[in-house]
């Protein structure tokens, strides 16, 4: 098709996410000419997540309406770089939200906040345990920023998030019911915790029977009535169990499209264009500046967006494919160790322990929020002695009831049929006395865990796809061993059913399963750090190699965390977006010399 060149803008911004629709408002606000531009189709409240159509959960949960199409685009997934990498052909451990609002969209709205310990990974590690206690093969860094510099933009995203939830440490000092292990806060929550649902009861009573430290999940979705500092408004929850891969059409669940994009929207100096999937990063004869992006449009146009500002804002898998189809940076080499682009790619383990009570505790699972419960961090990152314990990391532990959708949330206990009239029965028995905790654990960069570009698979554009190089290591299978049976000692402190506590950890040694749905938390690939042969961008998320190009997201972590990565995405997208209105465009350049 013909070729098409817009009018140059002063920057373009691509995915319109989280991060895409922060960073856009950011530019925006300082006066800048911005294009956003999004490959999925434009989406919001209503229509789209019009009540009652929206609560079906064949077509969000089933068939993945919100999810970007794998016939269209995939990735392709292999354990060992000796594997030949096969599609992934059909959604499971991981989802590519798509259109307008990205996995913002279909998130359960867990909002946390990363420990001191978490962001100086390697530095606190072998000050504590020594150096010998950090695995050969184990590529972990410390990020190239602290938890007070954080601090700020985390506050500024859970306000414009609404984030509800209850302050454990208030600048320094500690705060009854909430976390005791948070980094400082300067102060609350936007909003004060949603309503405790019953199972969450159980957890929090039997946690602190068992000794552990308890408090309200960090949740953006509102408890009350709130307007953010955007002036969007948010509606109170009512629990409908319609929150994870479903958008809200409550106005309560945070999402671009309920906390940014209608006060976006109203700018003259912005403009959306949707069904724009971009496909490279145009470079000048140098190759150390952006002129802008090519795209193709919904006609099948191939479109030329000039820009002097390029931020890559779309899901960590798609930002470093894109680094790569175009160029920018070193692609990393398991084998040599060099390069950067694609190193350190990371995932989450996660468990559950099912736990099932007698007819006479009522459980009722169809009363429901994405976020709302009780989680403890006793677990979680450094807060406990590893030196006796042969492994890195940690897992928050949480009781969440997220609804009781008839097709995926019904438990059954170990032994159930899988059909018939045996499943039918394990169904109505258990259907309203049953829940589950879960433990979200996380997951250590190694050497030879990485993404490249596939030589052999390509998508509809005919441009390779994205492979995978991944696999489950030791370190991770004995931290979910430790977190697992320590929440279950916590299950059983609840008094269910006699043998009825049943623990979903896996076993060091097993290998990596595209099947079951963990989390979309997938991390790495564009890192941060604080030299260019170690990272592909700086602190401030500026390409190290091409400084008028910026990479927000998950790629950005150099290692998983156990938390779920929405704030720390929000939060380092802030701090960038600040950096640049104040001081890059000032200056345009490095923000950091080499």
């Amino acid at each position: 098709m013909a070729n098409i060149s817009k009018p140059k803008v002063d920057a373009v911004v691509v995915g319109m996410g989280w991060s895409g629709s922060i960073m856009a408002i950011e530019l925006a606000d300082a006066g800048l000419t911005v294009v956003g531009l999004e490959r999925g189709e434009n989406r919001d409240t209503y229509p789209d997540f019009a009540y009652p159509k929206v609560a079906d959960e064949l077509t969000h949960v089933q068939r993945f309406k919100l999810m970007q199409s794998l016939a269209h685009e995939t990735v392709t997934i292999r354990r060992q770089a000796q594997e030949v990498a096969l599609p992934l052909r059909q959604y499971g451990a991981f989802l590519f939200g798509d259109g307008v609002g990205g996995s913002g969209v279909h998130w359960n709205g867990f909002t946390y906040r990363a420990t001191e310990a978490e962001l100086k990974l390697r530095s606190h590690y072998e000050q504590r345990y020594g150096k010998g206690f950090i695995p050969d093969d184990m590529t972990i860094q410390d990020w190239p920023v602290s938890a007070a510099e954080l601090e700020p933009f985390y506050d500024r995203f859970e306000y414009v998030a609404g984030t509800s939830g209850k302050a454990g440490n208030l600048n320094g000092q500690s705060v009854g019911g909430g976390n005791p292990f948070e980094a400082p806060r300067s102060r609350d929550y936007a909003l004060p915790p949603l309503p405790t649902a019953y199972p969450s009861m159980l957890f929090d009573q039997a946690a602190r029977e068992v000794g552990y430290h308890p408090y309200p999940t960090p949740a953006s979705i509102a408890s009350k009535a709130y307007t953010n500092p955007y002036g969007m408004q948010l509606g109170p929850c009512n629990f409908c169990g319609y929150c994870e891969l479903f958008g809200c059409y409550m106005f309560s669940k945070a999402s671009p499209q309920s906390c940014i994009l209608p006060a976006l929207a109203r700018k003259p100096n912005f403009e959306l264009r949707d069904r724009s999937a971009v496909v490279k990063v145009n470079l000048d004869s140098t190759g150390k500046r952006a002129t802008g992006v090519t795209y193709i449009d919904a006609q099948g146009h191939t479109v030329e967006q000039p820009a002097d500002i390029v931020a890559l804002c779309a899901y960590q898998m798609h930002n470093v494919r894109l680094l790569l189809l175009s160029g920018i940076g070193k692609p990393y080499d398991p084998a040599t160790g060099e390069g950067t682009v694609g190193k350190n790619y990371a995932y989450q383990k996660n468990s559950k322990i099912q736990v099932f009570f007698d007819k006479d505790v009522a459980i009722n699972p169809f009363i429901g929020s994405g976020a709302g419960g009780v989680v403890y961090d006793d677990f979680n990152a450094d807060n406990f002695d590893h030196g006796p314990l042969n492994f890195i990391g940690g897992a928050i532990t949480f009781a969440t009831v997220t609804g009781g959708r008839p097709i995926a949330q019904a438990l059954v206990p170990p032994g159930t049929p899988k059909w018939g009239s045996g499943w039918k029965k394990a169904v109505k028995d258990h259907y309203l006395h049953s829940f589950a905790i879960s433990t979200q654990g996380s997951v250590m960069s190694y050497r030879d865990n990485y993404l490249d570009l596939d030589p052999t698979y390509k998508d509809a554009y005919g441009l390779p796809l994205l492979r995978m190089t991944f696999d489950w290591k030791d370190n991770e299978g004995r931290m979910t061993q430790f977190v697992s049976h320590k929440a279950a000692d916590v299950a059983r402190a609840m008094n269910p059913k006699p043998q009825s506590v049943a623990i979903n950890a896996g076993k060091p040694g097993d290998h990596f399963d595209v099947g079951p749905y963990q989390s979309t938390h997938t991390t790495g690939g564009a890192i941060a750090g604080d030299r260019p042969d170690n990272s592909v961008v700086n602190k401030y998320l500026q390409s190290w190699d091409v400084p008028n190009v910026f990479v927000t997201g998950a790629c950005s972590f150099p290692q998983n965390l156990g938390i779920n990565p929405t704030g720390t995405i929000g939060a380092m997208t802030y701090y960038a977006a600040k950096t640049i209105r104040e001081t890059y465009l000032k200056n345009p350049g490095p923000l950091v010399q080499a």
